[in-house]
């Protein structure tokens, strides 16, 4: 069957964007050298990777043409799928263009059970990201915890949607105080969250 990976970096308290932006969890990272080891290994696993529009736009600016970047040629090289209902082309510099689809979900669920088994990585896209949750479909989450506390910003999850139980798979600890920890998840309800509302 087919897996969906999601991958995230986050600070410790959970945001992947923080007051000024995605780059303040980037900015706290002083060496991403064991995440593009870790990474290059895992995309030979990896037939595809589902992204949300706002993440393909920040894409595009800066891989296809990121020749100094080690994972750029394997980055570029893999198939692309786009998860947008206003986008009509999605191209990607010199390299294939990406596929479009209206609804991450829908196509999550129609590769499912289908054609060959692979690995289809999401990456940011945090709509998709929580839309794919909701709907039970995510199989594993990794999460590389930058050593920043935020305080305020993007959380990973909708602070009103349900709480989603995850078991440890392993985990390991980077250069410069970056953890990475990866997660099943188990198709199981969701929790609900209790209220935090006061009596009306």
């Amino acid at each position: 069957m087919r897996r969906v990976l999601a991958q995230q970096w986050v600070s410790v308290d959970g945001m992947v964007a923080g007051r000024n932006g995605e780059t303040d969890v980037f900015d706290a990272v002083p060496d991403f050298s064991a995440s593009d080891r870790h990474n290059t290994a895992l995309l030979d696993a990896v037939d595809e990777v589902l992204l949300g529009r706002r993440t393909y736009e920040e894409f595009v600016r800066f891989w296809p043409t990121a020749e100094d970047e080690a994972l750029a040629p394997l980055i570029n090289a893999l198939p692309k799928t786009v998860a947008s209902s206003t986008l009509g082309a999605a191209p990607w510099g010199e390299h294939p263009a990406a596929r479009i689809v209206p609804d991450a979900v829908a196509h999550v669920r129609s590769r499912r059970g289908a054609g060959p088994t692979g690995t289809t990585i999401v990456w940011g896209s945090i709509t998709v990201m929580r839309a794919l949750l909701r709907a039970e479909l995510v199989d594993e989450l990794e999460l590389f915890v930058a050593p920043v506390l935020l305080g305020t910003g993007t959380p990973l999850l909708d602070p009103a949607g349900p709480t989603v139980r995850l078991t440890l798979l392993d985990s390991e600890t980077w250069p410069g105080g970056s953890l990475r920890v990866r997660y099943a998840v188990p198709a199981a309800d969701p929790v609900p969250r209790p209220s935090t509302g006061g009596a009306g």
